[in-house]
Formats: structure tokens, C-alpha cells, sequence
């Protein structure tokens, strides 16, 4: 058997983005924990009571890295926010001033709003039928 167990999401700082993650999103800090051989961090964020994959926060190690920061998709919605009560975390979302640039809309699947990160990478909130 196999499964993701992290994605990396290249951010300017740590303690920024877990402050983003954890105060806006209502995400929990799994671990943060200093590498000395590699002078950085190992920095784990999940939604609250999450069983699948977590965000691994990485800094970028070099300046071509660093260009990805907000754009690690080229534009295209990078994440999927998983709901089960669409209407309360998007108003809750709205009240700590996420950005949503993609209103509330209806689809076959469910109901879906694109968000912004701190950085400007794009995320859909969603409920599936």
C-alpha cells in the first residue's frame, strides 16, 4: 500500500507561514523541529483532526527556488481544502480575511470558492457531494 504523506510548499518564512496556517486556516502545527546538518527546518502542517496528507513548509535553499514562492503551479489551483460544512469555514475564512478570488459555485461535484495563501498560491475549498 502506498500514500502521500506530504506536500512541500515552498514559503519565504517559517514562523510566518505557520502563523498563516495555524491563526487562518485553523490548521494544526504536527512538527517543527531544527535540522543542524542542513540548517533548516522540518515544519508539518495538517487540518485539524486530518488522517491524510500534511504540508511540509520548506524555505527555499537557492534563488531558483525561491522564484516559486506563491506560483508553484504556474497559476492553476495547487490545493484542495476538503470540507464538511462548506457555508460555516467560508464565512469563518471570510472573517480572518482570506482572499477569495473565485466565488461560491455550485458544480457537479459539490460546492467550491477559490482562496489565496499568504503567498498567493491558489486553493479551492471544497464540499463533495
Amino acid at each position: 500500500m502506498q500514500k502521500i504523506a506530504h506536500i512541500s510548499l515552498v514559503v519565504r518564512d517559517y514562523d510566518e507561514a505557520i502563523k498563516f496556517y495555524t491563526s487562518k486556516l485553523n490548521f494544526e502545527l504536527i512538527d517543527d523541529i531544527y535540522q543542524p546538518e542542513q540548517n533548516k527546518r522540518w515544519v508539518l502542517v495538517s487540518p485539524k483532526g486530518s488522517k491524510g496528507a500534511s504540508i511540509l513548509l520548506a524555505k527555499p535553499s537557492n534563488s531558483e527556488q525561491n522564484k516559486f514562492i506563491g506560483n508553484q503551479t504556474g497559476g492553476r489551483v495547487f490545493l484542495f481544502l476538503e470540507t464538511d460544512d462548506f457555508w460555516n469555514d467560508y464565512k469563518q475564512m471570510l472573517e480572518k480575511n482570506i482572499e477569495f478570488c473565485r466565488e461560491p459555485k455550485n458544480q457537479t461535484y459539490g460546492i467550491v470558492a477559490v482562496f489565496k495563501d499568504l503567498y498567493g498560491n491558489l486553493w479551492d475549498l471544497v464540499q463533495f457531494n
